[in-house]
């Protein structure tokens, strides 16, 4: 009795100092503060207000976080690398989607009381993550009906192992809310890479993201997924700005295939988004603000200004399938198919649209009104090597720009969000 009651003070004693410390450490790096061997003790036993200072090293878990902190990681001498991986078991499931139910497994699970969450100076890496099929979603932080930040944080490797052939899985970055939830997040100056589905994703009604100075690459041309590598959609808010993005080939959809297709930026039945100053580059649309026809979620009234776009293959610069929307002052340079496209192919019309001061250089057409395109404004902007500088009626432009991968008439692809 005396060995158990001298147990049950100590633990007692190390319950009370950490709620009173404003600041506790994981790992040994910091001696003068409460320690603790993992990231979920040490979230398990801080109240409200607590910094958690994860040391040099690697913690095999997932991390489930219901109240207000700061998780960051922290240098130590040389060192300044705290990694988060999958345990040695790989992902299990540990929620599902707020929208459609499907399982996901989370490396780190925000999720509602918890209203200010910080994360900063982590690595997450889903490398070996055990997942071989498609029933379970890899995402690498997920903020569920929940708020708070994410900075300066780098994750990688959201993936299936191996990458199965059309499994729409993967995220780096998750935002949701549902059921009359709240999620409002800043995703700031982020690296993520190596995604299968998509880098950084805030959907749903209720969910506001801003998304500024991240570096979001994808996988290359891959037969995994139709990647994304920014997507805000199904009625989510935000901005997108700053952005360095690209690398997202949905290698299946060629030039014959009317398939799904992926995208640097996707603004997908959301409306009033704003796109500015990013640099997207080696997908197949580089931005496309996008109605979403089957809910009856309109993508209308975006911004998309001062971006530089290159380099998107078979599909265009910019496609704004909605109304309403303000295309100015954009640097698009080599599409295979138009630098912008005033696109009525979401919902049978595109209107109100104003595309004005863009340079394009190297299109098959440097601007493109499809069918059931009006009361548009498409000039003045400034054209070099178009083969077409204003091609109006259609929206698939024929004959080809020489030296592109265009080579005959391409039906037009099905833009592909995630939605776990």
């Amino acid at each position: 009795m005396r060995i158990s009651g001298l147990l049950l003070a100590a633990v007692f004693a190390v319950g009370a100092t950490t709620a009173l410390a404003q600041t506790v450490a994981v790992g040994t790096c910091k001696p003068s503060l409460v320690s603790f061997p993992t990231i979920q003790q040490a979230v398990n036993a801080s109240p409200s207000g607590v910094t958690i200072v994860v040391c040099p090293g690697t913690y095999p878990e997932q991390v489930v976080i219901g109240n207000n902190l700061t998780l960051k990681g922290t240098a130590v001498g040389n060192s300044g690398a705290s990694i988060i991986t999958p345990p040695a078991g790989g992902l299990v499931q540990n929620t599902a989607s707020l929208a459609t139910g499907n399982p996901i497994a989370a490396q780190i699970l925000v999720k509602a009381p918890a209203s200010s969450v910080t994360i900063t100076d982590l690595t997450i890496d889903g490398a070996n993550n055990g997942i071989s099929d498609c029933s379970l979603n890899p995402i690498g932080v997920y903020y569920q009906n929940a708020s708070g930040s994410l900075s300066h944080n780098s994750v990688l490797n959201q993936a299936l192992t191996p990458s199965l052939n059309g499994c729409q899985s993967g995220l780096g970055i998750f935002v949701q809310s549902g059921g009359g939830g709240v999620s409002t997040v800043s995703v700031v100056s982020n690296h993520v890479a190596n995604y299968q589905k998509n880098g950084i994703t805030g959907n749903e009604v209720g969910t506001h993201v801003t998304v500024t100075s991240n570096t979001v690459i994808g996988q290359g041309s891959t037969t995994g997924a139709a990647e994304n590598s920014i997507q805000i959609g199904f009625g989510a808010t935000g901005t997108i700005t700053k952005n360095t993005v690209g690398s997202d080939v949905w290698a299946p959809d060629t030039i014959s295939d009317p398939g799904d297709a992926a995208a640097g930026l996707l603004v997908f039945g959301s409306a009033g988004v704003t796109i500015t100053s990013n640099v997207v580059s080696d997908t197949q649309f580089g931005i496309a603000v996008v109605s979403d026809a089957f809910d009856a979620l309109p993508a209308d009234g975006a911004v998309v200004s001062k971006n530089t776009v290159s380099e998107t293959h078979i599909f265009d610069g910019i496609d704004l399938c909605s109304n309403n929307n303000s295309a100015t002052m954009n640097l698009v340079n080599g599409s295979d198919e138009a630098g912008i496209h005033v696109d009525p192919t979401c919902t049978g019309a595109a209107t109100g649209n104003t595309v004005t001061k863009n340079t394009i250089n190297s299109a098959c057409a440097g601007i493109m009104s499809g069918v059931g395109a009006s009361g548009n404004t498409t000039a003045p902007n400034t054209f070099y090597n178009a083969a077409t500088l204003q091609l109006t009626g259609t929206d698939v432009c024929t004959p080809p720009l020489a030296g592109t991968r265009k080579t005959v008439t391409k039906a037009r692809a099905r833009f592909h969000p995630a939605r776990p």
